[in-house]
């Protein structure tokens, strides 16, 4: 997944996620817009926005059910008032739930987020599942996010994410990308006419990806609402549950004989992905989304799932 950086004026800010580490140019998103006018004398309890139901959320969250069910996760923890948050201004409105695995499991968290937030033209949805494994296992970490800018298009990054440097290490490129035929995916989802590659202006997030990740933009053009559901609903959620079911079989349940020094270092790698993606994507931005009180509970609780102390961001 790694997300476009776009400006606040375009789109808001997603939960973490390494995939607005960029601070370069936004992907052509236009604001999906809203079906009613919010007058200005309106009472603030019908003026705030609900999270809408769109076809990829309920793709993402067909996906974690099924993931929750497949690997041994706690209940989750989180605290009210960051599983369901909203700015004062009634303007912007999401939602956070984070899992870890289970003791002497090799998940170490799974991330669900949605997030909806009105724009001068329209508005925006972003929706995100990530699923990071700990240190028992050299596997790839695995993330989806969608990002809906208009009901006729959305850019969809999915990957599972490579911990080690890909050139240096084969071995691991066959294991988890070749022999699983996971680029397969990728091919199937970019040889639909309404696609086209997404690039993302970040040197990191292009570092950090793998060669098979699906970083698409979905475009059916005007009227193409049906046409864009149509895709999500077939195409996608199928790319998606295929991703999903290699990654299960592959590397969720993963262990791996590692020398300590190599541990050492994809600690350290993970570490700094995810001190990254706090830096630029939360500290920057959520703040400036649902002001410094709501922000401040809901980056302490990515932290904490995250393992990433306070000096780091």
């Amino acid at each position: 997944m790694l997300r476009p950086a776009t400006p606040l004026s375009v789109a808001a800010p997603t939960l973490p996620t390494i995939s607005r580490l960029g601070r370069g140019a936004a992907p052509p998103l236009r604001g999906r817009r809203s079906g009613t006018t919010v007058r200005a004398r309106m009472p603030l309890e019908q003026q705030q926005v609900t999270l809408p139901s769109l076809a990829h959320r309920e793709v993402a969250r067909a996906l974690a059910a099924e993931a929750a069910a497949a690997v041994p996760l706690l209940p989750s923890a989180v605290p009210v008032d960051v599983a369901d948050f909203r700015n004062s201004a009634g303007t912007a409105v999401g939602t956070l739930d984070v899992r870890r695995g289970e003791p002497a499991s090799s998940i170490d968290f799974m991330l669900h987020s949605s997030l909806h937030c009105k724009v001068p033209n329209g508005a925006i949805d972003i929706t995100s599942v990530l699923i990071f494994l700990n240190a028992l296992t050299d596997a790839p970490h695995f993330l989806m996010e969608f990002i809906q800018g208009s009901p006729t298009s959305m850019v969809v990054i999915l990957d599972l994410l490579p911990r080690k440097d890909l050139a240096l290490h084969p071995e691991y490129l066959q294991k988890y990308y070749e022999h699983t035929h996971l680029d397969k995916q990728r091919e199937k989802i970019e040889e639909l006419p309404q696609t086209r590659p997404y690039r993302s202006p970040s040197l990191f997030v292009c570092s950090a990806c793998s060669p098979t990740a699906v970083s698409v933009t979905i475009d059916c053009g005007q009227g193409g609402e049906g046409t864009l559901e149509e895709i999500v609903c077939g195409h996608l959620a199928s790319a998606v549950k295929e991703v999903l079911q290699i990654w299960l079989h592959s590397c969720a349940r993963d262990t791996s004989e590692m020398e300590e020094a190599e541990r050492e270092i994809m600690i350290k790698r993970d570490q700094a992905v995810r001190s990254k993606s706090i830096e630029v994507d939360l500290t920057a931005n959520l703040p400036r989304m649902f002001g410094p009180d709501v922000s401040g509970h809901i980056i302490a609780e990515i932290r904490k799932a995250f393992g990433v102390q306070l000096q780091e961001a």
